[in-house]
């Protein structure tokens, strides 16, 4: 499943929880890199996380693809 996740993650989707303030995502900078970086936002914080982290983030902490409130379906 994470395998997925991170597939996922690579083509843009954006997981989330619009309750808790939290989403994980790649920016479109980082589509293409040889080590993607994703961000973990939770609230205000912003912290950098690889795409094999967020993958695991998504699973515990139970996130689903959302929309982001300010960007929408997509990260770019």
């Amino acid at each position: 499943m994470s395998k997925v996740t991170q597939e996922k993650l690579l083509a843009g989707f954006i997981f989330g929880d619009n309750e808790n303030e939290e989403y994980i995502y790649l920016p479109g900078g980082e589509v293409g890199s040889e080590h993607p970086l994703c961000v973990l936002e939770r609230g205000e914080a912003r912290e950098d996380v690889t795409l094999e982290e967020a993958a695991r983030l998504v699973h515990r902490l139970a996130l689903r693809e959302c929309s982001h409130p300010l960007w929408g379906k997509r990260s770019y």
